[in-house]
């Protein structure tokens, strides 16, 4: 039975996806779009096994299986054999690994690949490729583990209403662990990513769904649902329908991934939400029995799924050839042709089933059988790809080799430099102290070169709170040069001025401040985008303290715009050649305002 209008429920998370990664400084919390999905496909997989047992009295858990795999395996086994030609047009860092990624694709752990492998969500400059399928595997999770307990229950109940309240009771509790792990993970922990990834910290919305279900339903609807929408009018239903979407654009608008608040209290409103979407959605079908959900409708929410896995990858590819404009337009047109072919010719061609277009039964063999025969080669490639693709991209190599040789400078200069202070009026040593992120760990060589014996201390990911740590250790351990230097802000926080207060209240007497301006192509000149932000509280500091100093790396990364092509518009240079550019550029850029501190003030 297909309910009209939850046709708009899936529409909404794939659009405000869609807007996230098309538009992200736009939409910069649009990540909400796949918790639409995740609290549909609860109710909607509890719909049904509600009414299979009001209807059959059991469960057929095999049969269960049976259609979430063809649901989807095939279309996510379609995406990844289509993609690999592909990968052949952009630099060998985005295949990088990518063996490795597929079979946690195919193996439905891509969030626990994720999570062990230390990435970020947000902040991969070189971004996986398949790191969207990281919520296949919260689903895949999701059905497997509560269809295993839904066909439990069933064989603990003798009637549906019995089986409605033991399935609302196990899934209420199921809601509140986990929704309980991520308030609590987030209050505790440093890194947001694992709290997103995780199946436990992640899956409440999964069980929201479930819990509505039991409320509403699809073809077996309760009764309690059906006295109170007979006391809901037409104009409520769809205010509340309107309403919601409404509401869920505007989250879309502010919530921020790296927030607190997004973990507290953003997710859980967004799960709401999209169960009001959900019931009004059910009402509207009742109350509209004449009127007709449009044809393009339809076939935006049936390829909803395959434009979810092709989107990502297309996108990432394209974006390093040509404009976002022509980017989103390619991706977005070959997403849908792609998934319209997968929904409507091969899934039910695999299932068993006569291709079925627009409720038109269509013998399409001469099609199917070429398109299938075409995996073959493709399957080869995908594995050929896998098997000479670089364990690590030349990206994280540079950033590895970076990283060692600067522990081992720091080593041998920490000694010297504690032994040696010079007794000035502060007892300050002479020196450049540098405390900075992946960008400054990239530009290592160049900054050794422009500013003999600067002290490094540079770290992927790296954020002012927790660069603030590194800056406070260092004065702890008098270890701390004369002219320390921050180059932080690219991975922005919301509390950026008040860290940024705690740098220069903290420094020490005689010591002076330099702050290298954070650069994020992707933000250049939007004035409500954090990077921009940081650098202009940077500069008012500057203009406040006459101790405190600015190296404006943003200005000179856009009077600069070849040392930006085809990179991820944060790491400069592509090749050598703008790779050395890019470092001198930025090593100099300190180098002025090192200068210009030299003939300044100190701390006093």
């Amino acid at each position: 039975m297909r309910i009209k209008w939850f046709s708009l429920v899936r529409i909404t998370g794939l659009m405000l996806v869609l807007l996230y990664h098309y538009f992200q400084s736009v939409f910069p919390g649009g990540f909400i779009g796949v918790d639409i999905f995740f609290a549909f496909s609860g109710f909607l997989i509890t719909s049904l096994l509600i009414d299979e047992f009001a209807n059959k009295k059991k469960i057929d858990i095999r049969g269960f299986l049976r259609r979430r795999f063809y649901r989807i395996v095939p279309p996510l086994v379609f995406m990844v054999l289509v993609i690999m030609p592909f990968t052949l047009l952009i630099r060998k860092d985005f295949v990088a690994g990518i063996g490795t990624q597929i079979a946690a694709a195919f193996g439905f752990v891509t969030n626990f690949y994720e999570m062990l492998s230390g990435g970020s969500y947000e902040s991969q400059f070189v971004q996986h490729l398949l790191i969207h399928t990281w919520s296949l595997a919260l689903e895949m999770h999701y059905y497997i583990l509560w269809g295993l307990a839904a066909w439990g229950l069933s064989k603990m109940s003798k009637s549906t209403a019995q089986y409605r309240g033991l399935i609302s009771l196990v899934s209420a509790g199921l809601f509140l662990i986990s929704f309980v792990s991520m308030f609590a993970g987030a209050l505790t922990t440093k890194n947001y990513s694992d709290i997103y990834f995780s199946t436990l910290t992640h899956v409440f919305p999964f069980f929201a769904g479930t819990v509505l279900a039991t409320l509403s339903g699809v073809g077996h609807v309760g009764n309690s649902f059906k006295k109170w929408e007979a006391k809901v009018s037409l104009k409520q239903a769809l205010a509340a329908l309107g309403g919601s979407v409404a509401l869920l654009l505007l989250l879309s608008l502010f919530l921020k991934f790296d927030s607190l608040w997004t973990y507290l209290f953003g997710f859980l409103a967004s799960t709401l939400l999209a169960c009001v979407m959900i019931v009004a959605s059910r009402m509207l079908h009742d109350k509209l029995p004449k009127v007709s959900e449009p044809g393009f409708v339809t076939v935006i929410a049936d390829t909803s799924y395959g434009v979810y896995l092709f989107h990502w990858p297309f996108y990432i590819i394209f974006t390093q050839l040509m404009s976002n404009g022509l980017a989103v337009l390619l991706t977005t047109v070959l997403s849908l042709s792609l998934a319209a072919l997968s929904f409507y010719i091969l899934e039910p061609t695999l299932a068993g089933r006569q291709p079925v277009i627009m409720g038109i039964q269509m013998d399409l063999s001469a099609i199917t059988k070429p398109v299938f025969c075409s995996m073959i080669p493709l399957s080869f490639f995908m594995l050929f790809i896998a098997a000479t693709a670089p364990t690590v991209g030349a990206f994280d190599e540079s950033l590895i080799v970076n990283a060692l040789n600067q522990a081992d400078s720091k080593m041998q200069t920490t000694r010297s430099q504690v032994d040696q202070s010079k007794a000035t009026e502060y007892n300050v040593t002479e020196g450049v102290t540098l405390i900075g992120d992946s960008v400054t760990l990239r530009s290592r060589e160049y900054l050794e070169q422009v500013i003999p014996g600067v002290q490094l201390d540079a770290l992927v990911s790296r954020t002012l709170a927790s660069g603030l740590e590194v800056f406070q250790n260092d004065i702890a351990n008098r270890v701390l040069l004369k002219q320390a230097v921050l180059a932080l802000g690219t991975n922005p926080v919301d509390n950026y001025e008040d860290l940024l207060n705690q740098y220069v209240e903290a420094l020490p007497k005689g010591h002076q401040l330099i702050l290298i301006t954070p650069y994020d192509g992707r933000s250049a000149g939007d004035e409500n985008s954090l990077p921009v932000k940081v650098r202009h509280y940077e500069l008012e500091l500057a203009k406040k303290y006459d101790y405190v100093y600015v190296a404006d790396w943003y200005q000179t990364a856009l009077d600069n715009p070849q040392i930006w092509a085809g990179t991820d518009a944060v790491h400069y240079g592509s090749d050598a050649d703008s790779m050395a550019e890019g470092g001198l550029l930025y090593a100099n850029t300190l180098k002025q305002a090192i200068d210009q501190a030299n003939s300044g003030n100190v701390k006093p």
